[in-house]
């Protein structure tokens, strides 16, 4: 069994303070702050963008498994993934994750390849963490592999 662990450290008050987000395995090394997460400031990184990157990490190797397991080698497969964060009443919530995938996948059945989406959306185990919170919608484009 894996585990894995990932850290943050955050000084000072909401708006003024700023904070460090890290992995056990020093991949990601990233600062955070009020303005990262609830304004355009691209210095550093947020919580969303960080769900969002694991999210499309992971549904993307899954997609490839099951593609490969039904004798298909992708070429590639591209995914992102846009995290709403939606601020009302109650504070900040993530309401929406939409997934955006292309793939390059020789001789599979647009078909197929649709049915290996949606499997992956709904087994991959990020989705399954992320299960009962916000929706997950998926769109999935089939290249001519070059």
């Amino acid at each position: 069994m894996a585990k894995h662990t990932g850290s943050a450290i955050w000084h000072g008050g909401l708006k003024e303070g700023k904070g460090n987000v890290s992995s056990q395995s020093g991949a990601l090394n990233a600062a955070y702050s009020y303005r990262t997460r609830f304004e355009d400031d691209l210095s550093g990184t947020n919580p969303e963008e960080l769900i969002g990157a694991a999210l499309a990490g992971c549904f993307s190797m899954f997609l490839s498994s099951l593609v490969e397991k039904h004798g298909h080698k992708p070429k590639h497969i591209q995914t992102d993934a846009h995290v709403t964060l939606t601020v009302g009443e109650n504070g900040p919530t993530i309401t929406h994750i939409e997934l955006k995938t292309e793939a390059a996948i020789k001789d599979i059945e647009e078909n197929d390849f649709q049915k290996h989406v949606q499997e992956a959306k709904a087994n991959c185990p990020v989705s399954k963490a992320l299960a009962g919170g916000p929706e997950i919608t998926v769109s999935a484009v089939l290249r001519d592999e070059d």
